[in-house]
């Protein structure tokens, strides 16, 4: 994830060193973790298994490629290539991605142009549109949801997610559209 370099510029993602606890009372000591377990769980474990994950805001575009080790949630637009093997990727309501992706697991509630390669599922919400080849162990696709392009199938651990972007199979078949 990309970080400012700036010294002399706070950074607001990191606001335990600027505010130390107390260590005087018990009574401050015990109410430093309760206020951590509380912000932490405005985003489930299930979401983050990294206890980590980057937000890509509505407002923000990038362009290019994205790696890295900790999940990311796109509420903005991305074009380039997506590539976080280990990590979910969402793409948010208000997210338009033009890209290939390549994470662990991909759930799609907006707009996402291009293949997608999960070594666990892709998960297409009912507000989502995935244009574009899935290469997956499963694959739900919500009623409502819009997807054009074809399917692979893998099993678990037969995945290969070497390359940086997602390729599709050749195949004599025609694509799957599931329009709901």
């Amino acid at each position: 994830m990309w970080k400012p370099n700036q010294p002399g510029s706070p950074n607001p993602s990191t606001p335990e060193p600027v505010r130390p606890a107390p260590a005087t009372s018990p009574n401050n000591y015990e109410a430093s973790p309760t206020r951590q377990a509380s912000v932490g769980s405005a985003t489930p474990a299930s979401a983050v298994p990294t206890g980590e994950q980057a937000t890509i805001g509505k407002s923000l575009i990038v362009k290019g490629e994205l790696s890295g080790s900790e999940s990311l949630y796109i509420d903005g637009k991305v074009e380039g290539a997506i590539n976080l093997p280990g990590n979910r990727v969402t793409v948010g309501r208000n997210g338009q991605v033009a890209a290939n992706i390549v994470a662990r697991e991909v759930v799609v509630l907006g707009k996402v142009r291009g293949n997608c390669q999960a070594s666990d599922r892709v998960d297409i919400r009912s507000e989502g549109s995935l244009t574009g080849d899935v290469i997956a162990a499963r694959i739900s696709i919500e009623d409502g949801a819009f997807f054009k392009g074809g399917i692979d199938i893998r099993k678990p651990g037969g995945t290969d997610l070497k390359g940086g972007t997602a390729t599709s199979p050749v195949s004599t078949q025609e694509p799957v559209t599931a329009n709901a």
